[in-house]
């Protein structure tokens, strides 16, 4: 008499790494895709820059006119790298790539989690290199600080890519509303976060509305951590801020991933 052998239960976090893995290989083929995305935050480093650090308008307690701005330039590159990776996936949905994916013994849950988790890798990378540049022209950050800052940087690509990918879930079947959504909310996110222009001086509903935008505490937290002000509450609500992101898109995901596959 036969038994059946019952189905043999899936290493969850083996199937992300095997997502990541995935998601990454192309990256680690042609690096140089890294480069290009950095073209945009170096010119605003290189010619909006010299304009910001030189008015003493926005004068500051750190030790280095670019310790401001730089950590301000880092965040934007969080968002404008990971908020249009949703349409990757879109290409993955028309293409049928992403079906076949559906139908691998892999567990569902992992095939968003490990999408949204690669997004970390070249992030930092690209942090790591701008800084590197910026080191010459007088930024000096502080190595401990630096670190965690590319951490917090990481965790909100994470929770950026993530509502970029369940976005682009839920509207598959009008993908020119991911970029429409995309441009809408893209823009207004990054000036009421005060990482190109101060905004203490600003009107107060500005000043009310830029309190509700979770870059806003990024982007203090990452200035007061590259300046090695680590036990600071802008850290704390910075963490909080992009930890909030990363639960909030994951859930979404993982809910508008299960809702289209039902």
């Amino acid at each position: 008499m036969s038994t059946i052998t019952p189905p043999r239960r899936r290493n969850v976090a083996g199937d992300i790494l095997i997502l990541m893995t995935r998601e990454l290989r192309p990256v680690a083929g042609d690096p140089f895709s890294l480069v290009v995305g950095l073209i945009q935050p170096l010119f605003f480093l290189l010619l909006f820059g010299p304009l910001v650090v030189h008015d003493t308008t926005t004068g500051t307690a750190h030790q280095s006119p670019w310790a401001r701005f730089v950590p301000g330039i880092l965040v934007m590159t969080s968002l404008f790298g990971t908020a249009g990776t949703g349409s990757n996936l879109q290409y993955d949905l028309q293409g049928g790539s992403h079906e076949r994916l559906l139908v691998t013994p892999l567990a569902r849950s992992s095939l968003f989690i490990g999408r949204a988790l690669k997004e970390f890798v070249p992030l930092v990378v690209q942090a790591v290199m701008i800084v590197l540049v910026m080191v010459p022209f007088g930024f000096r950050p502080d190595a401990g600080g630096g670190v965690l800052g590319l951490v917090l940087l990481g965790v909100l690509g994470v929770g950026i890519g993530s509502l970029s990918y369940a976005l682009a879930i839920a509207v598959r079947e009008q993908d020119w509303m991911f970029w429409t959504v995309h441009q809408t909310v893209l823009f207004p996110l990054m000036i009421l976060s005060g990482m190109l222009l101060p905004l203490d001086e600003g009107p107060q509903w500005i000043r009310v509305l830029a309190q509700f935008n979770p870059l806003t505490h990024v982007v203090e937290a990452e200035r007061d951590l590259f300046a090695g002000q680590i036990a600071t509450p802008d850290v704390g609500y910075g963490f909080l801020a992009a930890g909030t992101t990363a639960v909030l898109g994951f859930v979404l995901g993982l809910r508008t991933l299960r809702a289209s596959t039902d």
